[in-house]
């Protein structure tokens, strides 16, 4: 994840190609790679959880946010892996969006939604996501939790390419990537707290490394 900027600067840029929490649901939509999708019903769609009250209705706040702009993302680290039942502590929602202009102006109108037009927004750009280095870090005014958003991870995984899956919380739909796109993503990194993800992944849904 990229470093952490001071509260003087609610906006910070990543030099790297990575930036560095549940509820009922009845049902899931899949989304491959490939941009089909299917519906899965029932004990394949966890129960996911949040470690606490404030962070959780904060988060769904932002991604109502997210659904009204039409902003076209997918949720990844650690908040996404507890939409499938597996919560760990942590302070931030990863996110990786599709590289389009468009699509950054409604991150920006997502945002401006959930955080009452919050003037640090306007320092989000599509030069920076569109750019060299595809990752900023955002920090509302609560202090609570911060976004860290991308348009690609590395040279091999972007928007279009990790597989994800619909879940309903609450009246929103959020896009959140399936526990393989999790391990995928997880598994090759170099942070000790990834590999302990990728172990838990692995073992809860019985998952097997790509031959």
């Amino acid at each position: 994840m990229p470093p952490a900027a001071t509260r003087r600067s609610n906006v910070s840029r990543s030099q790297g190609g990575r930036p560095a929490t549940g509820l009922a649901t009845v049902s899931c939509i899949v989304r491959t790679s490939e941009s089909r999708h299917r519906r899965v019903e029932g004990d394949t769609c966890p129960q996911p959880r949040y470690p606490s009250r404030v962070d959780r209705d904060e988060i769904i706040r932002v991604l109502r946010a997210f659904e009204t702009s039409g902003l076209e993302y997918v949720l990844i680290g650690a908040a996404a892996m507890g939409f499938h039942g597996l919560v760990r502590a942590t302070e931030d929602l990863d996110l990786v969006i599709r590289a389009t202009p468009e699509n950054v102006e409604r991150l920006r109108a997502a945002l401006r939604q959930a955080y009452q037009n919050d003037p640090d927004i306007d320092e989000i750009s599509a030069d920076d996501l569109l750019g060299d280095y595809p990752a900023i870090r955002y920090y509302p005014p609560t202090g609570d939790v911060y976004f860290d958003v991308l348009t690609r991870l590395g040279d091999a995984e972007r928007f279009e390419t990790v597989e994800a899956e619909i879940r309903e919380i609450e009246g929103a739909r959020v896009w959140v990537a399936t526990p393989a796109a999790l391990y995928r993503l997880k598994k090759g990194t170099v942070r000790p707290i990834d590999h302990q993800d990728a172990a838990a992944l692995r073992e809860r849904f019985n998952l097997k490394d790509e031959a």
